[in-house]
């Protein structure tokens, strides 16, 4: 049983690899954050202090997200909050693997 479950998630990773392979030339930023993995055309990123803690907000607009747990990747409009470190690099034209 453990063994289907591994292999079925070994699989989902490998497609989702591959659509992120064929898909990265259409966007513009790599965005990174503790939870998630994004690929955006438009990135907006805003550090927050709100009563001695700060957080970072990055609205992403026309985007892509890795995640084998989502039925859809594709996202019009994506809002993140996180309190660890995000990390953004916007590509070069035409990146490929």
């Amino acid at each position: 049983m453990d063994e289907d479950l591994e292999r079925f998630e070994t699989e989902v990773e490998l497609q989702i690899y591959k659509e992120y392979r064929d898909v990265l030339p259409m966007f513009r930023f790599v965005v990174e954050t503790e939870r998630r993995f994004y690929l955006a055309n438009e990135v907006e990123f805003e550090q927050v202090e709100r009563k001695g803690s700060t957080y970072f907000k990055i609205d992403l607009t026309d985007a892509w997200v890795w995640d084998m747990y989502r039925p859809a990747r594709f996202l019009k409009k994506v809002t993140v909050l996180s309190f660890r470190d995000v990390n953004i690099e916007e590509l070069e034209p035409g990146a490929r693997l």
